[in-house]
């Protein structure tokens, strides 16, 4: 066992959570079509201090995250602060770690608890897949900056005429890894070739997900911390995630024609992440500061860990890297939990991470430890349904997964819960919760 690193203030205070909300989850062009990140930022946080009726001069940091980048407005934290009527000298900024994007902000939030200079913040992020920042050619782009420098009219026409039609035309948000090109598909496909995962083991993750998201809902067990969005026009409001597909059978998985590689590949649309919108936020504080303030937390922030891998060959593994890091930093083992709750990118990507955490030689002879970090027990494995089913807006499956996990922890007694998240770029993020 590595050293233990306890996540307390100089006065020995642990890092608590004392709420957590989010919207619905949307699929893309559905219910929050045409709504951008930062109102559903906005709304989520706003919603979040209203049912807390903490005062908003409590708060006095916000970090906040957003992976699709809208130019109009670039630090959205800063926008949720001026746009909520929080108090305009709260400290605001946006980070940014692919899919572990709110992981990212509740541990800076964390770090500034620890370090003193605040003693209660807000974490979160929000995505939109239906609000994109369509983009023009480089040839365009660089025309336009030159014809902005010339001073006459036949300059500026003569720049204009080097370009052609194709020039023109919009260019999209890209999909594949800046680096290598690939896609996350292609990263899934990859993963399940290389460790063996078949169609048949990925489309029955899928539909276990979907089953237990479906369930959660009917059992009310999501209602607290799931807001009513009111979106213009306001005709209809959104109460509950619109990607879960309750009603479904294993033989409609097994319909679905591969997605990445159409000729040999078992990754398909089913058993993936769809394109999402939505938002998600948690308050932070000191236990004292809760105490003072009468609030009873959700849980505690344990540990956390971030690593990175290479990124040409299976790089989603971010689970099999942090979970150990985690649960070494907070003194425990697999054994020791109540919950884990690992976000579902691809079914390939879970259950490759799976595999490899039960793995003697991966531990050995990939993380250079001793014992592998744990069979991963199917009772404990989320158990209310995964990513898959829910949907991912980039930056918000981190504080929803830490939320959901909360909650789920006091129906249980309490206890540890792990939350984990591969990430684009080969990163990993890996945090252990507690509740009482």
């Amino acid at each position: 066992m590595g050293q233990v690193l306890p996540l307390v203030i100089r006065q020995g205070d642990r890092i608590a959570i004392v709420s957590g909300l989010r919207t619905p989850f949307a699929r893309q062009a559905t219910a929050f079509h045409g709504i951008p990140a930062v109102d559903l930022g906005k709304m989520v946080v706003g919603e979040l201090l209203a049912r807390s009726e903490i005062p908003a001069e409590v708060i006095e940091q916000l970090v906040f995250g957003q992976v699709v980048q809208m130019p109009e407005a670039p630090n959205i934290a800063r926008e949720i602060v001026l746009g909520t009527g929080m108090n305009v000298h709260t400290d605001a900024y946006s980070v940014s770690r692919a899919c572990a994007t709110s992981f990212q902000a509740v541990a800076n939030v964390a770090e500034s608890l620890m370090a003193g200079t605040i003693r209660a913040g807000i974490a979160g992020g929000a995505d939109s897949s239906s609000v994109l920042p369509i983009g023009v050619s480089k040839k365009l782009a660089r025309v336009l900056v030159d014809v902005n420098k010339a001073r006459t009219m036949s300059q500026r026409l003569k720049l204009f005429s080097r370009l052609r039609l194709r020039d023109l035309m919009p260019v999209p948000p890209a999909v594949a890894e800046y680096s290598t090109g690939l896609r996350m598909g292609d990263t899934a496909e990859q993963m399940a070739k290389t460790y063996g995962i078949t169609r048949e083991q990925q489309d029955a993750l899928a539909h276990r997900s979907h089953q237990r998201a479906a369930q959660a809902w009917s059992d009310g067990k999501l209602k607290e911390e799931v807001m009513t969005a009111f979106i213009p026009p306001y005709k209809q409001p959104l109460v509950e995630d619109n990607n879960i597909r309750g009603n479904s059978s294993l033989a409609d998985y097994a319909k679905l024609r591969p997605a990445f590689d159409r000729k040999h590949g078992t990754v398909t649309a089913a058993n993936s992440t769809p394109l999402t919108d939505g938002a998600a936020a948690v308050i932070l504080m000191t236990e004292s500061r809760a105490k003072e303030l009468g609030l009873v937390p959700l849980g505690y922030l344990r540990s956390y860990a971030f690593t990175a891998i290479d990124v040409w060959q299976d790089m989603l593994l971010g689970p099999a890297w942090s979970t150990p890091l985690a649960l070494e930093r907070a003194g425990l083992t697999m054994s020791d939990l109540t919950l884990i709750d690992m976000h579902e990118a691809f079914a390939a990507q879970t259950l490759a991470n799976i595999q490899l955490l039960g793995s003697e030689r991966f531990a050995r002879e990939v993380l250079g430890r001793a014992h592998a970090t744990g069979e991963v027990d199917d009772s404990k494995f989320n158990v209310l349904g995964g990513s898959i089913a829910y949907g991912h807006p980039f930056a918000a499956t981190g504080a929803r997964m830490i939320t959901q996990t909360l909650h789920e922890l006091r129906r249980r007694g309490g206890g540890f819960g792990l939350v984990t998240a591969c990430a684009a770029g080969g990163l990993g993020a890996a945090m252990v919760l507690e509740a009482e």
